[in-house]
């Protein structure tokens, strides 16, 4: 099976979808970037997000 990576916006509605606000989807960012780095480094590389934009987003 080929590897078909997921949009960051496609991630987001997921959650959303199932009801998670801003401050939680927030929260969840930081327990995955806190307990599992490098793992959360491979997942938004697998979103396709620019490398800038995934330092800001690991530094926030």
């Amino acid at each position: 099976m080929p590897q078909v990576a997921m949009t960051k916006d496609q991630w987001i509605e997921l959650f959303q979808a199932i009801g998670l606000e801003p401050e939680t989807m927030r929260r969840w960012h930081q327990c995955f970037e806190a307990r599992y780095p490098d793992q959360h480094q491979a997942f938004l590389t697998w979103l396709g997000i620019p490398a800038e934009e995934i330092r800001r987003i690991r530094a926030a």
